[in-house]
């Protein structure tokens, strides 16, 4: 039956990309464009299909950014006298990276949309290229960008670049210092480049939420703890907060040293419990010492609440409407790990323990299937397992950690994201080093002693939380 479905979705696919062809074969005949256009763009998307293992709303989202280029293009030729070069062909290159961040299928836009441009406007290789090369340029310039000062840079970037390249192109000091080498070619190259910058900055917010996709200045503008939320979750539930705090801080290291989104990371494990301000009483980091509601319900009563946290978190993602992107980080983070200590509960309160089945205490999943995902959901687990210990040291520390992550390996939680074995030794080493910073011993200061020679506890606690209190222990300032 899978396989019957599979070819039934093949030949759909295999159908859908010869209508397509045929129809833009149609359409660049009608316009007087190349028939060329149709079959280089059928040699990429076949390129991207296989090579790439693109999926088909990839290619769909690549091909919306180049039919614009090229409409664009068309109404330039046809229907303007603005002179070629102030066309914003790099404007492709730069959404695909900001949305994308993946250099190689930048490198990919920045050759399709100078060529088909050309093709288009009937120009010749040396403005080719000159696109080409600050196409490359917007693709460089904003990788990791954070910030809109960085687009702003970037258009100064392909500008300078666009110029170079002109020169390069025409090393004639007769040509390359008169006025009409100034005036038509440095000039509109020149202001191209702000042209794309300014063009990204006021779509990039268009095409996120056309793709479904987030850039980093969403992801920046969803870490603000003003964030509705946020503050919510500091009020209602600020153990959990605190919780969600250092996961952050153990995921974005952890992604650091793998080569993951650090910035999603952190973003996510931000988002990862929020299903907890529901019933945060319930949850270990928001109760008070001595006082635990699972004391007094049954262990399938508790296994719900649990449960629920990870719906409630889904349906507080809805309400707020933050990016499915988020939103998997609420839905993956414990996989379809089980719920061992309520699991075991009910085995001991059993009196038939093939009745208490163990996928009843399972969550649903799905296990994580990115790096970014299961990253949170390796902080998440070592991070309580640390806080449970009575005396963290780092050796306890790293015992508890590799344990940790060899149950999560062994359970098949790692078994959809393309994580390696090296990376998770990586991530290992990495939570250990950043927990054991967060444990590490205080110096014990001295008790003052008064005039008998007995110790004043008071005078010394007194003392040392005084501000500008500055005593030395063992030669050196306790403040440090």
């Amino acid at each position: 039956m899978k396989i019957q479905l599979k070819n039934d979705i093949s030949f759909l696919t295999a159908g859908l990309i010869i209508l397509v062809m045929i129809l833009l074969s149609l359409f660049c005949q009608s316009a007087k464009f190349s028939l060329i256009i149709p079959l280089l763009l059928l040699f990429s998307g076949l390129h991207l299909f296989f090579f790439k293992k693109s999926s088909l709303k990839l290619l769909i989202n690549l091909g919306f950014l180049l039919t614009i280029l090229i409409f664009t293009a068309h109404a330039f030729s046809e229907y303007t006298t603005i002179p070629e070069l102030y066309l914003p062909v790099a404007s492709a290159t730069m959404l695909t990276m900001l949305l994308f961040n993946d250099l190689q299928l930048a490198f990919l836009m920045a050759f399709l949309s100078s060529t088909l441009v050309c093709l288009v406007l009937g120009s010749d290789l040396s403005t080719m290229l000159i696109f080409f090369i600050g196409s490359l340029t917007a693709a460089y310039s904003v990788r990791e960008a954070r910030t809109r000062g960085q687009l702003i840079n970037a258009g100064f970037y392909i500008g300078g670049m666009q110029v170079v390249s002109a020169i390069f192109l025409r090393m004639d000091p007769n040509f390359i210092f008169t006025k009409y080498f100034l005036m038509n070619y440095v000039r509109p190259l020149f202001i191209n480049g702000f042209v794309v910058a300014f063009i990204i900055m006021a779509t990039s917010k268009i095409f996120e939420s056309l793709f479904g996709v987030l850039t980093n200045f969403s992801l920046l503008e969803l870490s603000d703890f003003n964030h509705p939320l946020l503050k919510r979750m500091v009020l209602e539930a600020p153990g959990t907060y605190h919780h969600s705090l250092i996961v952050s801080n153990l995921s974005e290291a952890a992604a650091d040293a793998i080569g993951a989104n650090s910035l999603l990371t952190r973003v996510g494990a931000y988002y990862h419990d929020i299903g907890k301000m529901e019933k945060p009483e319930y949850f270990t980091e928001n109760q008070l010492i001595d006082s635990n509601k699972h004391d007094n319900i049954e262990p399938s009563m508790s296994r719900l609440v649990i449960l629920n946290h990870v719906k409630e978190g889904v349906e507080l993602a809805k309400k707020y409407k933050l990016n499915p992107i988020i939103a998997d980080f609420i839905t993956q983070h414990h996989g379809t790990s089980l719920i061992f200590y309520f699991y075991q509960k009910a085995l001991e309160s059993a009196t038939d323990t093939d009745s208490v089945a163990e996928e009843n205490f399972r969550y649903p999943g799905p296990k994580p299937q990115t790096k970014e995902t299961a990253i949170v959901m390796l902080a998440d687990s070592v991070e309580g397992a640390t806080r449970s210990l009575d005396e963290p040291n780092p050796k306890k520390i790293e015992e508890v950690v590799r344990k940790i992550i060899n149950n999560k390996f062994i359970d098949g939680q790692l078994d959809e994201c393309n994580l390696t074995l090296k990376e998770i030794d990586r991530m290992s080493t990495t939570f250990t080093r950043v927990l054991s910073a967060m444990y590490h011993s205080r110096v014990k200061y001295p008790e003052k002693k008064d005039e008998n020679g007995n110790n004043n506890q008071k005078s010394a606690e007194k003392s040392y939380s005084e501000p500008g209190s500055n005593h030395p222990v063992n030669g050196k300032n306790p403040s440090s």
